[in-house]
């Protein structure tokens, strides 16, 4: 079993900037796909943000070139940089990681191995 525990949510004005972080138990990077994903009020769950095993990624629309996946393997973490933050990014983030294949299309799971317990990013002046 791993666990996935993140970090970094907060309250921020319209324009600034947070970085999230996921720490895994154990090294897995190698072996799944890491992503982040986000729930709002009301609203399905959606992948942000995508990093396949060998360093691929993949961004929602909404976040290409505000948003910037990465990882630290030697310290199996991963990391969301959000810049120019938006009322409409308020929502809960999930970090998440699954074995051996990229992420299904399939909300709510998305065919995660594991999931992290989320942490809220609030957008509001």
């Amino acid at each position: 079993q791993v666990q996935l525990v993140e970090s970094g949510g907060g309250l921020v004005q319209p324009g600034g900037s947070l970085r999230l972080s996921c720490v895994a138990s154990r090294s897995i990077f190698s072996t799944h796909a890491m992503g982040w994903f986000r729930q709002a009020p009301g609203k399905q769950r959606e992948l942000v943000a995508g990093l396949t095993t060998g360093g691929g990624t993949n961004y929602a629309e909404a976040v290409k070139g505000r948003f910037t996946i990465s990882r630290d393997n030697a310290k199996n973490t991963l990391y969301l940089q959000m810049n120019s933050l938006e009322l409409e990014d308020t929502a809960i983030y999930y970090c998440a990681g699954r074995a051996l294949r990229a992420f299904s299309d399939n909300p709510p799971d998305f065919g995660a191995t594991y999931w992290g317990q989320g942490t809220q990013v609030t957008v509001s002046s």
